[in-house]
Order: structure tokens, then C-alpha cells, then sequence
């Protein structure tokens, strides 16, 4: 055999015995090593070197979180619903050897998983109620799936579904319904509006009637205000004019004048009673009116001598 072909054979040999031996197990990743047939240690990221044709790289992993669809199925509600429902599911694998010896395929398993406990989640609810309690139900599948897949080396973090499918005529159903919720809300809220404008005119009309009011009592008082200064003032002149009459009559002459101008009123009213009707009244006897007159000019002369300056208690009255 040539040389060079000795050379290349035994070039290929180390090659393949080193590829064989050494072992890169990258980021995130873990491999599990097989020796001899029988679990023997889970390499870290990293080189490793290993024994050819002893040691085998049996189960690659990763670490990474990793998305899982779950199919879509029917489930029953508790109202005797037909719903589909179809959701992803995030696990992570934290034991490499348990993910490995644990279970034949732990993605068929945890997805199976996931279905059953789904159905069971969904048919403890009523129709209404899934669409609410969206929450409620992801907790649940995840609390399920947790549990069971320690077994398997998973942690199952978080499930959230994707959509909620119920019958066609149930969403017809369910549209009239809202349709009729949304009409009912229309019709309150314009009631509410119409109920609100009635107490606002009611209180406008209210407020207008009091300030009517108060506007109609301020004037009274103000009119009776107004009379009662006029009676007032002419109290007022009615005095002042007595207490110049009374000051005339004390001065030179002022007695001589009431006597003319009474003497004048007395004539001046038998004029005039004379004067009623057709006939024409005289007195009997002329020198009557003279008397009168004198009597007259006598209760002023009394009158003014028993009186101060207003006449004694009169002009006290008149003050």
C-alpha cells in the first residue's frame, strides 16, 4: 500500500476519533451522555471530551422557553355549548435527563395534557362565563400541566388561549343580544336626558317664581317706604305751616287779621249755603250775622290769650 494512502487513512482515523472525543455543547443547550448504554452525566455548554465508541450523545436539549400550539378541539360548557377552543403553550425544560427518560415524547404528552385539562376547565363554566374568566382558565391549565410534568423534567410557565369559537347560531345569538342591551342603554339614556331637562325646568320655573317674589316684596317695601316718608313730610309742612300761622297771629296786627279772615270764611259759607238749590236764603234778622261773627272773634281772642305761642295745649297738640 502506498504511503500517502497510509497517511490520508490514518488522518481520517484521528479525525473521526476526534470528532468522536470531543464534544461543543453550545449556549442554552444540553446534551445527555450515554455511556455504555446506561444515563451517565448531562454535559453543559461548553467543550467536553468524551470516550469514542464508549460514550454516546443519546438526548439534545434545549433550554430555551419554547412556544407549543396546542390543536384546536370541541369542548362542552356547562350550558350544553359547543365551543372550539385552540390556545399556545410556553414550557421550558429544567431536568435534561428526567425530559429524556421521563416520557416517550413529552411534547405529545404535555399537548394531551393541555387538551384534557382544557375540557375540564371549559366544561365547569357556563357559555358567558368563558369569555370572562379567560384568566381563571389559563391558571387552571397551568396548574395542571405544572403538576403532572415534574415527572418530565418541564416547567410549564404560562398557557393563553387564542381564540373562542362558539356555534354560528350561537353568535347570532349573542350579537341580537348585545344589539338589544345596546338599544336598551340608548333608551334609558335618553329617559335619564328627558327626566333631567324636567328638573332643570322645574328648578329654572322655581329659581324665576322666588326671584318674582323677592322682586314683588322688595317693592312693597320700598312703595310703603316711600309713603310713609310722604306722610311724613307733610306731617312735616302741616307743623312748620301751624307754627307760622301761631307766630303770625303773636306778632302786630296778626290778631286783626284772623278776626278779618274769619269774618270772611263765615260770609263766604253762608254765600254759598245760600246759594244751594233755586231759593235764595237770607237771614231774618241781619244783626244775627254781626252776633255770630262777634262770637267767633271772641273763642279766637280767648283762644289766643289762654294759649303761648301756639296756643297753649292746641299748639302743644299741633306740635
Amino acid at each position: 500500500m502506498d504511503s500517502g494512502v497510509i497517511v490520508v487513512v490514518l488522518f481520517v482515523v484521528v479525525v473521526a476519533l476526534i470528532v468522536q472525543t470531543v464534544k461543543i455543547v453550545p449556549q442554552q443547550h444540553a446534551f445527555v451522555l450515554e455511556r455504555v448504554g446506561r444515563f451517565h452525566a448531562v454535559l453543559a455548554p461548553g467543550l467536553t471530551i468524551v470516550l469514542p465508541f464508549v460514550d454516546r450523545i443519546a438526548y439534545k436539549h434545549s433550554l430555551k422557553e419554547v412556544p407549543l400550539e396546542v390543536p384546536s378541539q370541541i369542548c362542552i360548557t356547562r350550558d350544553n355549548t359547543q365551543l372550539q377552543v385552540d390556545g399556545v403553550l410556553y414550557f421550558q425544560i429544567t431536568d435534561p435527563m428526567k425530559a429524556s427518560y421521563g416520557t416517550s415524547n413529552y411534547l405529545i404528552a404535555i399537548t394531551q395534557l393541555a387538551q384534557t385539562t382544557l375540557r375540564s376547565v371549559i366544561g365547569k363554566l357556563e357559555l358567558d362565563k368563558t369569555f370572562e374568566e379567560r384568566d381563571v382558565i389559563n391558571h387552571s391549565v397551568v396548574t395542571a400541566l405544572d403538576e403532572a410534568a415534574q415527572n418530565w423534567g418541564v416547567k410549564v410557565l404560562r398557557y393563553e388561549i387564542k381564540d373562542l369559537t362558539p356555534p354560528k347560531e350561537i353568535l347570532h345569538a349573542m350579537q341580537s343580544q348585545i344589539t338589544a342591551e345596546r338599544e336598551k342603554r340608548a333608551l334609558i339614556a335618553a329617559s335619564e336626558g328627558r327626566r333631567q331637562e324636567q328638573i332643570n325646568l322645574a328648578a329654572g320655573a322655581r329659581e324665576a317664581a322666588i326671584q318674582k317674589s323677592e322682586g314683588e316684596r322688595q317693592a312693597a317695601i320700598n312703595k310703603a317706604q316711600g309713603e310713609a316718608s310722604a306722610i311724613l313730610a307733610v306731617a312735616e309742612a302741616n307743623a312748620q305751616a301751624i307754627q307760622k300761622i301761631a307766630l303770625s297771629i303773636q306778632a302786630a296786627g296778626g290778631m286783626e287779621a284772623v278776626n278779618l279772615k274769619v269774618a270772611e270764611q263765615y260770609v263766604t259759607a253762608f254765600g254759598n249755603l245760600a246759594k244751594t238749590g233755586n231759593t235764595l236764603i237770607v237771614p231774618a234778622d241781619m244783626s244775627d250775622m254781626s252776633s255770630m261773627i262777634a262770637s267767633a272773634l271772641t273763642i279766637v281772642k280767648q283762644g289766643g290769650a289762654n294759649s303761648g305761642p301756639l296756643g297753649g295745649e292746641s299748639a302743644k297738640s299741633l306740635r
